[in-house]
Formats: structure tokens, C-alpha cells, sequence
């Protein structure tokens, strides 16, 4: 049984084939609803509700199953997190209904009995009162009657007591004597079964004995020839006791005449009734004679009854008989005058009896008289009594009534109330427990919109079929415990309302909990809550975790399992599912190969760390999935407890006291309400018969009305301090917003997580360090300001420089989206654009594209109340709405009319994004600048000095990095700095396979010593990840002994390998250069001592030069973001590069007496910068740049203080000064630089803004999450469609034979080889595309098995991109699929016209396959033609005007057409290249005649050196010939401007777009 969920069943499929060959597929869907409803019916047979109920009860079952499939599609798409919804989670909702009606049923009902009861009892009181007073008025006249009557009574009673006590007198002396005489009788007695105690055990031993023996036992000794000694002894005793005497025979030793008793014992055995006769034996008369004898034997050590054993069993017995027969005798000799005694002792005594009986008789007769007597006066005090009794007891129940009625009175009329709304509830229970049963059966994965979403449609649901539920649900309301949740807060459960049905669900959810927990707060909660039952925390990691498992569910210990992946060990399986069975009458548990006893207190909770984990359908059936995120709420009221902690210790302290004094309270007094109504039930008969239980309920009471006393005035005080505190939430709530902005930020990269405690320390170094104000508003501004630039700082120091902006971006959207100046409508509008359905009104404004005029209207649609009128106004005034969308900074620019008074800077900013979205992202530095401040617009630079006092022994500072930087130099000169040498006392490693260990020993060994250790390239060690998070776990345990000056560094480039929790909990730290000219400069500057600054002899060449220097760097990293306008090859220029340059240029001014511009040059653009260069046209610009007349910074110009780095004079190196003059200049630079401060032209920006702007929305998005999309076809149906079209498209491959035929090889026409060589490489592209598209026609039906390769064409052509397997014969191309195939189209046309007509007059030079075989060909005819050496023959360019007639061929090279120019354009009226049209980025290229020549005839004229790409990425492979794969050839166009400014433009001419 495979889930298709996840790629596990498609690659088990590719793996193993026979998988489909050999079996049958069937596929389980999802159920219909017809079986969701008989199923629930089903089972709903059994509940304890109305019938014609039922059906409606299965139908909203059936609806909510299908709701919450429907949500978590949708929660998918929007929220992009995964939420299975299964069979298994519909049985658990009609399973937790059940059980749960059942038992809400039970308790409900449970406690409204006891209120009316309780109502009850108090009603018959108050009624009885009345008829108490009544009773006690007539009961007193018969109270007095009664008195007299036994004062009477009591007079006779006492004479007849005299004559019966003298008659008592007598009978008393007389039963003395018989007393004292039957004493003696008994002594008599006692003594006599005293003696025969000690012989009757060995005559019933001995009779027993003789009982065992049989007949056969007797033959035995009898057939003995020779028996042995112990044998004839025993014999001899029988004989003797028998009386039986000895035959004589003749001793054969001696020869004398010697007494044998064996042949008379023979003759005694013979006899048949032997046995009879030794039962029958005369005991009690044995001749002394005959004991005379006996006793030596009985004397004798071999006549042990154990002894004899060993020789015969028939001896044995026979043996304890004679012994017994002895002692028998010799007691009974004792016994015998003393039974003499005792007979004559009785006869006296029975003499005296027959007196005392007399006398008995007598005094019998007068008690009996007195008897009646006293019987009479005792029915008299006994009525007597009871009068008296009702007479007290009625003045107590009057009591008693008043102390009942004064008591719970009060409760009389809420108690009423409480019953009422229970016998509702009651009533609602059918559908407030179905909802609780849907809310812990689906929604726990959810986050908060979408349960209170789903719960309204439930609830309107319910409401539509008739079932009775609660208007306004809440999950609290109907399972929650006001006392039990007051308990988890104060365990730390955040207290909103979330995070408490969280914690509901979990407790009621018959399945054990897996909390996604990114924050840890659900983690603390378990562990304070669970602490006092011995909680038992374990990871998957930990060697021991089963061991400790299986004890915890033996002892019934709490365990939590913390840190989960997306995987349990399979070994949890029957935990999960609570596979538990009874063994030997205990209930048991199997655990991989262990049976475990199974508590029923054991409890067990999994929590994960992973923000938006994806657990398989087969684990979420499994447990109870609760998403634990801390919310915006629950955090802030978390910060507000610190804030005014800090602010008003006195005030925190008194509510935390105040709370857990309330909570104990509050427990009391439900307690004791809970014992008032226990005993008002429980009690039986009249309640006023029960003093006890009067004097119980008064004392409750008081107990009760004391507490409630004491909770209003807590709550009152409470109340108070609320209030107080509350005047510092505007601190929280900007903590909380700012909390939120950073942990959405691990959507963007998987480097950027933060704990919430890392984050609430520093908040709280924010309350310590802001400044104080008496002035509680200038407090609280101080505090917001000062944090959120605080955090901004922080976080930004971990930031890369393209996220740098979005975050501040979103820290100020957050903050007013919070505060509700930007509308939520507002927000949505700018990230999400216009919808595809919108259909916008006729266009007005003629100079407005389509799609622009389609996004104004859907904006002035869509913020009406804001932008009504908008498009009325534009046309009206179309000429000043076009300068303001033209213009440069169009957000700071004033909007036309009056509309900048009337829209928000938000709005503006939105309206920038619709006009010119390119601008976005300047305008949004530029909104942050004026709503934040320009604090935030620019991230200040950071060095280790400014780190270092923010780090700590227990705390890891990791160094985030880019492609080529290296933070490893700058650690070293820090350490080296503050004393810890590299090697000496910092040690570095740099991880790979089997470093492990080595880090490891590294850490412990710096841990003792307070050595640094440095780890380099973490993400290499992918094995060792798990190690490492254990280690700085451990590391973090206040246990741990840890050197103070102990530091642990790490570096790693972004990867999801890399441990959250190191993460999390530590310094992160990116080392790449900043963006923007200016913050570049300002991190070189940073990095440099004002004590280098001075340390020249030369101060004004040097400080001129290393500014120079500064702004070389910052200009060539700068134009990487310009992608192959700026540099072919994105170059990883770092900070090793301008300290290398630095230290050049001041060992070449200390040692030179001139400045030595060529040394400069060359050693700084050749070898420093430019030894990383390897594209030489790269390397011409990097040369360029660096010694440029206009405005190089390496020119020799720059000595003059006019001269100027760029045209518009902005950026220049200023006059020699200290060192804060310069970083004064760098404030007075623009943040954003013109395009013109790199030699580019203004177009360059639009592709790089356009590039930026979607990067900024795009990862915005990635943190809001995404609109939902409407449906549409399957991914199938699209990719069946998109490969029909193509295959429909694609023509069969080329007929060699016929183009070989047609075009054979010949010497001078080197263009039929150069033809027929392209049939052959397009024919292998053809054969893949129509291989793979037929394999893959038939893998999407299911006749052949679905591949990798075919799957990744398939993800490729459903993504619009050209599959792999295609682009590997194919040239090459960054085009989108469906214009790639269009242009294969073309180039296969262009081939089958040369084939069909001969060879075209003009060739499309885009067209060919292997562009360098078709220049060969045409400088291959030339050669032969003229009979030139071919290394001779080079190309010469003429660009022909468009009016040149080229449907001729020339007579010697080729028209070439199909070539487009990026950075510049070409004018056909001066026939030179001028500058771009704005917004225009590609030109088509003028019809270029390729000439051949030799290089002594070709012509000279001014011109730019352009070299032609195949493509417009320019990147390709490096070539033997030194050129990139992607370059083609050099072509000399004409030009009026030197070379150096089309180099610095990035001029270049592309064979192929990437449209």
C-alpha cells in the first residue's frame, strides 16, 4: 500500500518497473459523500439525541469533511502549508463526537441536577419553617404529662428493687461457693487432659501408621529369610507387647541354646487379622511386666521410628505403634487417680447445683416483676424523651432553617440562572459538541483566519439544518475550564484565545499531539505544566530515547519529544496508534522488540521547530497535528508583561501575585460550590435533620462568601493595574509587529531564523538602553523609536543586501498596516495587482500602454474612496500625468493637481508601481526614508568590534556567506587584535569528511582553555549537522562548564542542512559588500583605522588614490547587478582585493619618489582585480573603468581637484582632509547612484530595477502568503495539450541523402559542407524532440513508464522553459519554451528554403546552429577563391544602409541580417551608433557585409570594437581560444565616440534574444 503523496511512490516506481508489469494498481479516491453519510449514520445510531436529528447530524458531518478538504486546498495555495484530510480524520470526528456528547451529556445533566436539587432542598426549607412553629406549641402541655406520670412510676419501681436486691443477696453468696467448687472441678480436669495431651498425638501417629500398612507390606517382613536387625528389633517389641513368647534355638557362633523371637513374630504375622489385632489392643490396661520389657527397646538409639524406615516401611509402623503403646501407659498410670479424683469432685458439685437452681428459680421471678417495671418507666422516660427530643430538635430545625436560608439564600435566584442556561446548553450540546468534535478532529493545523472562517460556515451550517447550537461558538466555552486554563497560563500558555484552544484541543484529542512549535512556547508550556509528574524530555537524536520510553510508559511518566523533522522513527508507530494489549491481566504496549507494561497516567507530546513542516497523509492520521505559532496577541501581551516589568516592577509584581492568588481563589471557590451541591444532593430525608451538615454548608458558605470577598477586591485591584499596564501597550504592540517581520523571514531564506528568545532579549535590552522619560508619551515614543531601529540594526547585520530593503519595506508597512494607516484593501492592491478577469473601461489617455491603462483602472476601481476620479483627471491633464510618469524619482516628484494632498504616501507608492513599476524599489526606499526615517533606508555597516561586545561564551556567531567571500582574513586580524593569535589561541577547521571529530575536540578543548574556534564551510558537512546542534545545545546548558572567554564561529553559505536551533540562538553575520555605491565606500572606510589613513609620508597623493581606490571597488562590484551589461561573468570581487590594492599603493608612494601610474595600474587591474577575471572583453572593461580620461579613478587627471568620476560630478575625490571629512562627503552622496556613475546608459536601470522590483514583491509575498487561484485544467491536460501543439509543430527530420545529393562537397562552395553539417546537428535535436514527446504522449496515458527524464520535461514544458534533454543538443538559448520552438521553427525553415532553393543572397546569421562553421565557410571561399593561406584571411565589416539592395549575393563574404544591439542603437541616417532611446534596450543591427580580406587591406575608420554573443547572458564556457563559449566575433562598427565609452556602456550585439 503506497500514498502517491510526495515523490516517494513516483521514484519507487521509476526504480522498480515491475512495480506496474507485475501488479494491479487500484486506486483508493477519496470517499463519495453518499459513503461519508452512511457511514456517519452508521455510527451515529447509538447517540443519546432526538431520531429525526440523526439524519441531519450525518449530513452536517458529511458538509464539514468536505469544508475543511475544500480549506486546506485552499490553505495550500494561499498559505502554502500542507493539511491531509482523510477517512481517518472523519472517523475520529464521529468517534470524538460520541465520546465526547456522552460525557458533556453526563456532566451537564450532572450539574444541573445538583442546582436543582440544591434549589430544591432550599424551597422545602423555606416552606417547612411555619409548620416547625405550629409543632413546637403543641408538643409542650404533653411534655409536662409525661413527667408526672414517670415521677410515679419511678416511686413503686424503687421498693420492689429492696426485696429483690436481698433475694439477690442470697443467690449471689450461694452461686459463689458453686463457683469456687467448680474452679477446683475444672483444675482436676484441666490437669488430667493435660497428661494424655502428651501420649494421645503418638497413639494417633501409631494408628495412622498402622493404617498405611497393607497386606502386602506385612508379606513382605514375612517373606524376609534373613532380616535385618532393625526388622527382628521390632518384631521382638510386637511380640513382647503381645505377650508372646520367645522359641529357643541354637546360636550357630557360640553353639549355646539362645531365646529368637523371629519365627514366633512369623508365626504372629501369619495370623490374618494381625493388623485388627494392634488396633484393637488393650491400651489402657497393659500388665506392668510387659512395660517392663518395652521400655529398653523404646530406650534403644536403633529404635528411631526414622531409622527403622530405612530398613521397611511395615516396620516403620509398627515400630511408632510400640513406642506409643509405652508412653500411652506411663501417662495413663499418672492420669488414673486424678480421674478418680475429678469423678468424686463432679458428684459434690452437681449436689450444690440442684440448691442454687432453686434459689435461681426464686430471684428470677421477683427480676421479672421488677423487670416490667422498669420496662413501664422506661416506655414513659422514652416518651418522656422524645417530647423532649422534638421540643429541642424543632427550636434546632428553626435554627438550622434560618442558618440555611441566611446561607445559600443568596445563591437562590443564581442558581435559578445557572440551571436555566445549563438546561440550554443541555439542549445545544448536539451541535456545540459536534463543532468542538470537527474543531479537534480537523483544524488544529490551521491558523487563526482559517478557523474562525471554517467555524462561521459550520455554524451557519448547523443553523440551516435545524441542529441547536450556540450563535457566537467558542471552543473555551463548551470544553474549556475556567480553573483549568487559568492553570495553563500561569504554566506560560500564551493567554489568547489560539494558543488556550490549542491547548483544549489537546487535551480532549483522543490522539496523541504533534505540535509545530517554531517559537518553542508550546515546548515551555509542556514543560512548566508537566513538570511536577516528571517529565522526561528526549530527542530522535538522543542513543537512549526508547530505552527512556519504554520506562516513562511503565512508571506512567509524562514524555515530550522535542525537535522533530518531518519523519517519526517508525518504531512510534504503535505508541501513535496505541496498539496496546492485555498480557498476563496487564495492559501491554510493543516497542520495537520489547513488550512494555502500559500505564494509563502515561502521557506523550511531540513537538517540532520547523515553522511550515509537510507531514505525509499517513503521519497526520496518526496524531493530532496542532499548529502551536505563537500570535500577534499572545506575543504582545508576553512583551507588555516585560515592558512594565521593567518600567513598574512594583506593578508586574503585584498582578503576578494577583493572578496566581485569583487563580487559587477562583479554584476554592468552584470547590467549595462544588461541596455545597455534593451535600445538598447526597443528602437524604429532611436536610434540617443533619446538624452536621448544616453546620458543613454554613461554614462553607462563610469559607466561601470570605473568598469571593477576596476575589472582587483582587479583581477590582486587578482591574486597576490593567489599566495602568495598559498605557504601555503601544511599546508590546511594536514589539510584537517587529517579532512577526522577522520570523516571517525564514520564508525567504532558510538562514534567517530567529527564536523568539533571542528576539525578547533584545527587546529587553531595548526597555534597559532607550532613553528614560519622566514624560510616560515621550517614554513610549523613546522606546518604539529606539527598538525598531535597534532590531532593524541587528537583524540587518544577518541580512543579505538584497533583503536588506524588503525588510525594512515590510517593518514600516507592518507597522502602519497595524495601526490602520494603510488599508488592508490598499496593501492587497500593491502586491497583488490586477486580477486577470478584470475588464477595464475604454482607454482615455492615449500615451498609456494597454496593460498600464488596465492597472490604473483596476486601482481607481479598487480604492475608489481614495483615487476616484483619477482617470477623468488624467485625461484632462494628460501632459502633466505623462511628465510625472517619466520622471526620474517619480515618488518624490509632486503628483499633478491636488492629488499629493489627497493620497497617502502608501497610495502614491502604489501608484508609482502601476506607472512605473521599474521604480519600485527606489520608491520604496524612499517611502521607508520618509515614514521611518533615513535611518532605515541604509544599513549601517558593521565590523567585529562592533560585534564582539554583543557575543557570548554559550552564544555561536555564524558568518552567513555569499559566492567568493571569505571571512576567514578579517576574523584572523580581529583575533590577532584582542590577543588570540591564529594557531595560538584561534583555532580554525575547516569541515569536510572526517573533520568531524576534529571540530569536536577543537570546541572542548577551547571550552576549558577560552580559546576561539572557527568552523568554516558548515554546509559542507551535511553528516556532521546533527553533531553540531547537539553540541551547542549542550554548550547552552548552564551546566556545561564553559570558558568566559570561549567564542565559536561559524560560517556556512545558505543551506536548509544547517540547524535551526543553532540558528535561532545565534549572532548571524553576512560578509558581502553593501549595496549602493555609497553604503560600498562607507564599508571600505569602516574597515580602515584612522591611523592607516594618516600613516603615509605622501597624505595627499595617498588619501586621493585610496579614495580613488575605494570607488574603483565599490563601482566594479556595483555593476554585477546589471547582469551582462556590467560584467559577462558575475566576479566575486571582495574585501581581499582593495586591502591587497591598499597596501600596493602605499609600499609604491613610500618607495617612490613619482607615483608610478603604469606599476599602479598594472598591479591593480591585472593582478589584483583583475587575476580573477577570465572573459577578456571583462577584462577590457576592468581596464577601462580603472584608467578611463573621463573620469577613471586610476587617470592621472584625478590629481586635479576638478576632476570628476562621473558626468553629472557628484562622485569625486575630495580635497585632502581628516578622516571624518570624508565620511561627512559620503553623506552628501545619493544612496541609489545613476547609472551614469558607472559608465552605463539610464535604460541599464529599467532591466536591473525591473530585476529588483520583482525580487522586493516577490519575497514580500513569500511572508504574506499568495492569493488563491481559480481552478482550471489538470497539470496533465495542459502538458497533453502543450505536447500536441509542439508535436503537430515540429516538422520530421531532414533527408541527408537528398541534401548531400543536392550539395555535394566541393572546393570552392565550402557552404554546402557548412549546410549539411547543420542538417546533421539539427537533425539530432529533431530526433530527441520527437522521441521525448512521444514517450512522453504515451508515459501521461500510462502505457510506458514515467522516467526522470520525461518527468522533467514534463515539470519543464508545464513551467514554459526548454527541457533539459533538449537544450543538451540544442544551441544555445534563454528563451521561453513556446518563443524557443517558434524560433527552431524558423531556423529549421530558414534550412529547408536553402535545401528547396540554393543558398539565400542574405543570410539570417541567427539562424545557424554552429555560427563559427558558416564565418570558416565564407573565409574558407575566399581563400580558395583567391588562392590565399586561410590564416591570412580575416574578416572586414561594412554596414550597408537600409535601402542597400541585398537581394543579390555579394561577390565575395556574405549579407549577414538577424543581429540585435544591447546598450546602444544604430542610426541608418548617420550610419554610426548613437545612444538609446529611453525604455528601448534592444535594437535590430544594421545588414552587416562579413568582407573577407587580409589584414593589410582592411579598412580604417573610427569605430567600436563590438563583440557579438550568441545569446543575451554573454556567459558561456571558457574556450582554448580565450573567448566564452557564447562569443562569436568581433565586429569593427562605426562610431564617433572613443572606444572607451561603449566599452563602459556594456555595448554589445546578441545573435538571440531572451523573448
Amino acid at each position: 500500500c503506497f500514498s502517491p503523496v510526495g515523490d516517494a511512490f513516483r521514484e519507487r516506481l521509476r526504480k522498480f518497473p515491475s512495480l506496474i508489469t507485475c501488479t494491479t494498481i487500484d486506486w483508493f479516491s477519496a470517499w463519495p459523500e453518499d459513503a461519508l453519510k452512511n457511514v456517519a449514520e452508521e455510527f451515529l445510531q447509538e447517540i443519546d439525541v432526538a431520531e429525526k436529528m440523526k439524519p441531519s447530524l450525518a449530513q452536517m458531518c458529511v458538509n464539514m469533511h468536505s469544508s475543511v478538504r475544500d480549506l486546506s486546498a485552499r490553505f495550500l495555495s494561499e498559505a502554502r502549508r500542507h493539511f491531509y484530510v482523510t477517512p481517518t480524520s472523519y472517523l475520529e470526528l464521529i468517534s470524538s463526537y460520541k465520546d465526547l456528547l456522552k460525557r458533556k451529556q453526563v456532566e451537564v445533566s450532572t450539574v444541573r441536577k445538583r442546582y436543582e436539587i440544591g434549589l430544591e432542598k432550599l424551597i422545602a426549607t423555606e416552606e417547612s419553617v411555619e409548620g416547625m412553629q405550629k409543632e413546637l406549641i403543641l408538643l409542650q402541655p404533653q411534655l409536662i404529662a409525661a413527667g408526672l406520670e414517670t415521677e410515679a412510676s419511678m416511686v413503686v419501681i424503687a421498693a420492689e428493687t429492696v426485696e429483690a436486691d436481698k433475694v439477690k443477696a442470697v443467690v449471689a453468696k450461694e452461686e459463689a461457693i458453686a463457683s469456687a467448687e467448680a474452679s477446683k472441678v475444672k483444675a482436676v480436669k484441666d490437669e488430667c487432659d493435660g497428661d494424655l495431651a502428651e501420649a494421645m498425638p503418638l497413639l494417633e501417629a501409631a494408628v495412622t501408621a498402622l493404617d498405611t500398612l497393607t497386606k502386602n507390606d506385612i508379606t513382605e517382613v514375612k517373606g524376609m529369610k534373613s532380616p535385618p536387625a532393625p526388622v527382628k528389633l521390632v518384631m521382638e517389641a510386637v511380640c513382647i507387647c503381645k505377650g508372646l513368647k520367645a522359641a529357643r534355638i541354637k546360636d550357630p557362633a557360640s553353639g549355646k541354646m539362645v531365646e529368637d523371637y523371629w519365627e514366633t513374630s512369623k508365626k504372629l504375622l501369619n495370623e490374618s487379622d494381625f493388623l485388627d489385632q494392634l488396633r484393637a489392643y488393650d491400651k489402657d490396661n497393659i500388665p506392668p511386666a510387659i512395660i517392663q520389657k518395652i521400655r529398653p527397646y523404646v530406650a534403644n538409639p536403633d529404635f528411631d521410628p526414622e531409622k527403622i524406615k530405612k530398613a521397611s516401611t511395615a516396620a516403620f509402623g509398627l515400630c511408632s505403634w510400640v513406642r506409643a503403646m509405652e508412653a500411652y501407659d506411663r501417662v495413663a498410670k499418672v492420669v488414673a487417680p486424678k480421674k478418680a479424683k475429678l469423678a468424686q469432685a463432679e458428684g459434690e458439685f452437681n449436689e450444690l447445683m440442684i440448691g442454687l437452681t432453686e434459689k435461681r428459680a426464686t430471684l428470677k421471678a421477683v427480676e421479672d416483676k421488677l423487670a416490667a417495671l422498669n420496662a413501664k418507666l422506661e416506655e414513659m422516660m422514652t416518651k418522656k424523651a422524645k417530647l423532649e427530643f422534638d421540643v429541642d430538635m424543632c427550636g434546632k430545625k428553626l435554627v438550622r432553617a434560618e442558618k440555611l436560608i441566611g446561607g445559600l439564600g443568596g445563591e437562590k435566584e443564581r442558581w435559578k440562572q445557572v440551571a436555566a442556561g445549563l438546561k440550554k446548553d443541555y439542549t445545544n450540546l448536539t451541535g456545540d459538541v459536534l463543532l468542538c468534535s470537527g474543531y479537534i478532529a480537523y483544524l488544529g493545523a490551521f491558523t487563526l483566519p482559517y478557523r474562525e472562517e471554517v467555524l462561521t460556515e459550520w455554524v451557519k451550517l448547523c443553523e440551516g439544518k435545524g441542529i441547536p447550537c450556540t450563535n457566537a461558538f467558542k471552543l473555551i466555552t463548551v470544553l474549556g475550564e475556567p480553573v483549568q486554563v487559568r492553570g495553563w497560563t500561569i504554566d506560560g500558555l500564551p493567554n489568547d484565545s489560539f494558543s488556550i484552544d490549542n491547548a483544549i484541543v489537546m487535551s480532549k484529542a483522543r490522539r496523541w499531539p504533534l505540535i509545530i512549535d517554531p517559537q518553542g512556547q508550546g515546548n515551555k508550556w509542556i514543560r512548566n505544566m508537566e513538570k511536577k509528574n516528571q517529565l522526561v524530555v528526549v530527542k530522535l537524536t538522543d542513543g537512549d530515547f526508547i530505552r527512556k520510553l519504554e520506562n516513562s510508559i511503565q512508571f506512567g511518566n509524562p514524555v515530550l519529544l522535542e525537535n522533530v523533522g518531518e519523519e517519526l522513527d517508525p518504531t512510534l508507530e504503535p505508541l501513535l496508534l496505541k496498539s496496546v494489549f492485555k498480557q498476563g491481566g496487564a495492559m501491554c504496549i510493543r516497542l520495537g522488540d520489547s513488550t512494555v507494561e502500559y500505564s494509563d497516567q502515561f502521557s506523550f507530546y511531540i513537538t517540532t521547530k520547523l515553522r511550515n513542516p509537510h507531514y505525509a497523509p499517513e503521519l497526520c492520521t496518526k496524531v493530532s497535528l496542532l499548529n502551536f505559532m505563537i500570535t500577534l496577541d499572545g506575543l504582545e501581551d508576553q512583551l507588555l508583561g516585560d515592558v512594565v516589568r521593567k518600567e513598574r516592577p512594583d506593578l508586574e509584581e503585584a498582578k503576578d501575585r494577583l493572578v496566581v492568588s485569583i487563580s487559587n481563589d477562583k479554584k476554592q471557590l468552584k470547590d467549595l460550590e462544588d461541596k455545597i451541591l455534593k451535600l445538598l444532593k447526597e443528602s437524604e430525608g429532611n436536610i434540617l435533620d443533619d446538624e452536621v451538615l448544616i453546620n458543613t454548608l454554613n461554614n462553607s458558605k462563610l469559607t466561601s462568601g470570605m473568598i469571593s470577598g477576596r476575589v472582587k477586591e483582587a479583581e477590582e485591584t486587578e482591574r486597576n493595574i490593567n489599566i495602568t499596564r495598559e498605557t504601555y501597550r503601544p511599546a508590546a504592540t511594536r514589539g510584537s509587529i517587529l517579532y512577526f517581520v522577522i520570523a516571517d523571514l525564514a520564508l525567504i531564506g532558510p538562514m534567517y531564523q530567529y527564536s523568539l528568545t533571542y528576539f525578547m532579549k533584545l527587546f529587553n535590552l531595548c526597555i534597559d538602553n532607550s532613553e528614560k522619560s519622566e514624560d510616560l508619551t515621550q517614554r513610549l515614543t523613546n522606546l518604539m523609536t529606539y527598538t525598531t531601529l535597534f532590531i532593524y540594526v541587528n537583524v540587518c547585520r544577518g541580512l543579505f543586501e538584497e533583503h536588506k530593503l524588503m525588510f525594512s519595506f515590510l517593518l514600516c508597512t507592518s507597522i502602519f498596516r497595524a495601526n490602520e494607516t494603510i488599508e488592508p484593501r490598499e496593501w492587497n492592491v500593491f502586491l497583488r495587482g490586477t486580477p486577470l478577469s478584470f475588464d477595464p473601461p475604454a482607454k482615455t489617455v492615449d500615451w498609456l500602454s494597454d496593460a498600464v491603462w488596465k492597472n490604473v483602472a483596476y486601482l481607481e476601481q479598487d480604492l475608489n474612496a481614495t483615487l476616484g476620479g483619477l482617470t477623468a483627471d488624467m485625461a484632462a491633464s494628460s501632459a502633466l500625468f505623462r511628465a510625472w510618469a517619466e520622471a526620474e524619482s517619480p515618488f518624490e516628484a509632486a503628483l499633478p493637481g491636488d492629488w499629493d494632498s489627497k493620497v497617502s504616501s502608501f497610495v502614491k507608492l502604489s501608484l508609482v508601481k502601476v506607472f512605473k513599476e521599474e521604480k519600485v524599489v527606489a520608491s520604496a526606499q524612499q517611502y521607508v526614508g520618509v515614514e521611518l526615517g533615513k535611518a532605515f533606508t541604509e544599513a549601517p555597516p558593521w565590523t567585529l568590534d562592533d560585534v564582539f561586545p554583543d557575543t557570548k561564551s554559550r552564544v555561536p556567531i555564524i558568518f552567513i556567506l555569499s559566492t567568493g567571500a571569505d571571512p576567514t582574513a578579517m576574523l584572523q586580524r580581529f583575533a590577532t587584535k584582542k590577543g588570540w593569535t591564529p594557531g595560538e589561541r584561534l583555532h580554525i577547521c575547516s569541515l569536510g569528511q572526517g573533520q568531524g571529530p576534529v571540530a569536536e575536540a577543537l570546541v572542548a578543548a577551547g571550552q576549558k582553555s577560552g580559546d576561539w574556534t572557527c568552523l568554516l564551510n558548515c554546509h559542507l558537512a551535511k553528516s556532521w549537522m546533527l553533531s553540531l546542534e547537539k553540541l551547542v545545545e549542550t554548550m547552552g546548558q548552564p551546566s556545561t562548564p564553559v570558558h568566559d572567554d570561549f567564542r565559536l564561529w561559524l560560517s556556512s553559505m545558505p543551506a536548509e542542512i544547517f540547524p535551526v536551533l543553532v540558528l535561532q540562538n545565534g549572532i548571524k553575520l553576512t560578509n558581502e559588500p553593501p549595496k549602493g555605491v555609497r553604503a560600498n565606500m562607507k564599508r571600505t572606510f569602516n574597515d580602515i583605522t584612522e591611523e592607516q589613513w594618516d600613516s603615509c609620508s605622501k597624505p595627499q597623493p595617498y588619501k586621493k588614490l585610496l579614495f580613488a581606490l575605494a570607488t574603483f571597488h565599490a563601482v566594479i562590484q556595483e555593476r554585477r547587478k546589471f547582469g551582462p551589461l556590467g560584467w559577462n561573468i558575475r566576479y566575486e570581487f571582495n574585501a581581499s582585493d582593495i586591502e591587497c590594492s591598499m597596501l600596493t599603493l602605499k609600499m609604491f608612494l613610500e618607495e617612490q619618489e613619482q607615483i608610478p601610474w603604469a606599476a599602479l595600474v598594472y598591479v591593480t587591474g591585472q593582478i589584483n582585480y583583475g587575476g580573477r577575471v577570465t572573459d577578456g572583453h571583462d577584462r577590457r572593461t576592468l581596464m577601462t573603468i580603472l584608467t578611463d580620461p573621463d573620469g577613471g579613478p586610476f587617470n592621472v587627471g584625478i590629481m586635479d581637484e576638478n576632476y570628476r568620476f562621473s558626468p553629472s560630478g557628484k562622485f569625486y575625490a575630495p580635497p585632502e582632509g581628516d578622516y571624518n571629512s570624508y565620511l561627512e562627503y559620503f553623506r552628501s552622496l545619493p544612496i541609489v547612484a545613476e547609472p551614469e556613475v558607472f559608465g552605463l546608459h539610464a535604460n541599464a536601470d529599467i532591466t536591473k530595477d525591473q530585476q529588483d522590483t520583482d525580487l522586493l514583491l516577490e519575497s514580500i509575498l513569500l511572508t504574506q502568503g499568495s492569493a488563491s487561484t481559480g481552478g482550471g485544467s489538470s497539470k496533465e491536460a495542459v502538458l497533453a495539450g502543450v505536447a500536441k501543439q509542439i508535436k503537430e509543430a515540429i516538422p520530421p527530420i531532414f533527408d541527408l541523402e537528398i541534401a548531400n545529393f543536392k550539395y555535394p562537397v566541393a572546393y570552392y562552395e565550402s557552404m554546402n559542407s557548412v549546410l549539411c553539417q547543420e542538417l546533421v546537428r539539427f537533425n539530432s535535436l529533431l530526433v530527441v524532440i520527437h522521441a521525448s514527446i512521444g514517450n512522453f504522449v504515451l508515459a501521461l496515458k500510462g502505457l510506458i513508464v514515467m522516467t526522470g527524464d520525461l518527468d522533467a520535461l514534463g515539470s519543464a514544458m508545464y513551467d514554459g522553459k526548454i527541457p533539459k534533454m533538449w537544450a543538451d543538443k540544442s544551441y544555445p538559448s534563454m528563451k521561453p519554451l513556446a518563443a524557443y520552438v517558434t524560433e527552431l521553427l524558423k531556423r529549421i525553415h530558414m534550412l529547408q528554403s536553402w535545401i528547396d532553393d540554393g543558398a539565400p543572397p542574405m543570410f539570417w546569421y541567427t539562424g545557424f546552429f554552429f555560427t563559427h562553421a558558416f564565418l570558416t565557410g565564407v573565409l574558407q571561399n575566399y581563400a580558395r577563391k583567391y588562392k590565399l593561406p586561410i590564416d591570412t584571411v580575416v574578416f572586414d565589416f561594412e554596414a550597408l544602409k537600409a535601402s542597400h539592395d541585398v537581394t543579390v549575393k555579394p561577390e565575395d563574404g556574405a549579407y549577414c541580417n538577424g543581429m540585435f544591439l544591447e546598450g546602444c542603437q544604430w542610426n541608418d541616417e548617420k550610419m554610426l551608433l548613437v545612444e538609446s532611446d529611453p525604455k528601448v534596450l534592444y535594437t535590430d543591427m544594421p545588414v552587416f557585409w562579413f568582407k573577407p580580406t587580409t589584414a593589410d587591406k582592411r579598412d580604417s575608420f573610427p569605430h567600436y570594437m563590438c563583440p557579438i554573443y550568441r545569446t543575451a547572458e554573454r556567459r558561456g564556457v571558457l574556450a582554448t581560444t580565450g573567448h566564452s563559449s557564447n562569443f562569436v566575433i568581433n565586429l569593427t562598427v562605426p562610431s564617433d565616440k572613443p572606444q572607451n565609452h561603449w566599452i563602459k556602456r556594456g555595448v554589445a550585439g546578441l545573435l538571440s534574444l531572451s523573448y
